[in-house]
């Protein structure tokens, strides 16, 4: 199972694979011109990484709170892979997660889980 995780409301853009055991990650500027060329982004992480987006089997993309663009851009992406392709996604916040120590990245899958958060649904939260 290939797990892809999409975090663009931050002050970073954030990708991470996690392939079996195996976890890539890498990190763009969180600017306009990325947020226009996130699709190429993210193809090009995935080549990086000897994948393509058939590859993947689950797709998890940060909700907020952050940046009204970036969270916009981001999801638009991932409804757009899903109707694709047909890969489920889950869409997460932080906030979701209260009361947990460990929030790290890789540990969202297991989180999504365990927290219920169900796929194939997204509610956006902006910061104002």
């Amino acid at each position: 199972m290939n797990t892809l995780i999409i975090d663009a409301a931050n002050e970073r853009i954030f990708l991470m694979i996690i392939k079996s055991k195996n976890i890539y990650k890498a990190s763009y500027d969180n600017s306009k011109t990325n947020y226009e060329k996130l699709t190429i982004l993210i193809n090009d992480f995935l080549n990086l990484n000897n994948l393509k987006i058939d590859n993947i089997t689950k797709l998890y993309v940060n909700r907020g709170p952050g940046s009204a663009a970036g969270i916009r851009n981001s999801i638009s992406v991932v409804k757009a892979i899903n109707l694709a392709k047909k890969i489920d996604y889950y869409s997460f916040s932080f906030k979701d997660f209260n009361g947990e120590n460990d929030n790290r990245y890789e540990n969202i899958p297991k989180l999504c889980d365990k927290f219920n958060i169900k796929k194939n649904l997204i509610n956006p939260i902006y910061i104002s």
